[in-house]
């Protein structure tokens, strides 16, 4: 038991003794010629000849052990290994904490060792060269060329690119402004002296490892943002209006849990999901075939397109009506009758002087929004707004859910940014900047 478990401690660990079942220390014996999975001896076994199925004592062997210098004397294998993790696990110039870890070797040895023979040797430098030279070869189909020179993008502060940006700096990859952006005014004066009592000396060790949480938090963020392609949010909402609104919704309300998934896990989600919207409309659009009795394909094809021309001879009646209920002047209204008849027998309309009353332009008449799609989720208030402002509940629908996106992560809404954000006419901009105002959805910044 005291081998097993010293075994599972090993950072180099290694399948047991097939003779003895212990744990093998170097050096020890693998058969050269039993595969595919490697046949090891310890030395015991070796001498006594053990055989085992097709294992046997005549077949050639090879000797495993660490123990031989590699790069310079007085440095062996099984020292370089445990070098480079110690470097790995304390970093680079940490010398002090790596010569603790080695145990063999103090940390002039180890840095002059590791600079000289991993940094500045000529011989490692070539080989990586040669490799990163075939690996371009391999894929420079596929694969796209990245030059450590190129010059990342440096958006001057408070610019468009550096707000789109959230403040991200590229040259330096981090942010003008951190989450958590004061965690380190709580250190600024804390100081470790001998003469501290316990409590005091625990107390400034609690407020380190609040401090350590802190930062492991924005660590977590910036990876989030990074991961998940966040910064520049303009890009990611382009993105997302790729879908279908049914699937931007879904989008929308997943969104808060990307933090648990990862950037490919949720895309696949997400991707899933547009696919089984897709895969349901074209069942209700089969089912819609079927109940119309259409059993093939090309009747389907006719069956379109007489439904397109009965939506379009609907609408043209529905256009009217909207005319000839607003239309006041029944001379105007007869003038249009007029013309339109023309135009349906193919006969050119006269043309008419366009009067306009004394007080001035005409204002427009309200629109109407019997039958247009998305009227059924606004309520009283939206549906007046729309139709003094004359907005489709569709754009209205996505105007605000942008204003609403646009309010939430500055925290406030200017008049400025919303013209910005939706390029429609300023006048119905401001009208519906203020309703959202007015009805508790945003807050002004």
């Amino acid at each position: 038991m005291d081998r097993l478990a010293s075994s599972g401690n090993d950072p180099f660990d290694k399948p047991p003794c097939r003779g003895c079942s212990s744990h093998l220390s170097e050096p020890y014996i693998k058969c050269a010629e039993c595969g595919p999975s490697s046949f090891l001896l310890c030395l015991q076994c070796f001498t006594r000849g053990f055989e085992y199925k097709k294992h046997q004592s005549d077949h050639k062997y090879e000797i495993m052990t660490s123990d031989f210098p590699v790069l310079e004397p007085g440095w062996t294998a099984q020292e370089e290994m445990a070098l480079l993790e110690a470097v790995m696990d304390c970093g680079f110039g940490n010398w002090q904490d790596v010569a603790y870890q080695m145990r063999t070797k103090t940390k002039e040895e180890c840095e002059s060792h590791y600079m000289k023979n991993f940094i500045n040797n000529p011989l490692f430098s070539s080989t990586l060269l040669s490799l990163r030279k075939t690996k371009d070869s391999c894929f420079s189909d596929s694969a796209i060329p990245f030059k450590p020179t190129d010059d990342p993008p440096r958006p001057a502060f408070d610019s468009v690119l550096s707000r789109d940006m959230a403040g991200y700096m590229p040259a330096r990859a981090d942010f003008m402004e951190e989450f958590d952006n004061y965690a380190e005014w709580d250190l600024k004066d804390i100081d470790f002296v001998d003469d501290d009592s316990d409590i005091l000396h625990a107390l400034k060790l609690a407020v380190v490892d609040i401090y350590h949480s802190r930062l492991k938090e924005r660590q977590r963020r910036k990876k989030i943002i990074r991961d998940h392609g966040l910064i520049n949010l303009r890009k990611f909402q382009m993105l997302e209006r790729c879908y279908p609104k049914e699937v931007q919704e879904l989008h929308d309300v997943m969104r808060r849990f990307a933090r648990v998934a990862g950037p490919i896990e949720h895309d696949k989600f997400i991707e899933s999901h547009a696919l089984e919207f897709e895969l349901r409309r074209e069942i209700c659009r089969l089912q819609e075939y079927r109940k119309a009795g259409i059993k093939s394909f090309c009747s389907a094809k006719v069956y379109e397109r007489v439904k397109r021309m009965r939506e379009d001879e609907r609408r043209k009646r529905t256009m009217l009506c909207d005319v000839l209920q607003y239309i006041q002047d029944g001379r105007a209204c007869q003038q249009w009758l007029s013309k339109q008849a023309a135009i349906d027998a193919g006969i050119a309309p006269p043309v008419t002087a366009i009067t306009v009353s004394a007080t001035g332009r005409r204002s427009a008449p309200p629109l109407n929004l019997t039958g247009l799609p998305g009227t059924e989720k606004l309520d009283e208030q939206e549906k007046e707004l729309c139709q003094v402002v004359r907005l489709v509940p569709g754009a209205y629908l996505e105007y605000k859910q942008a204003l609403l996106n646009e309010c939430r992560r500055q925290g406030g809404l200017r008049l400025a940014q919303a013209r910005a954000l939706i390029k429609i006419d300023v006048n119905k901009t401001r009208k519906i900047y203020d309703f959202l105002m007015k009805e508790g959805y945003i807050t002004k910044a």
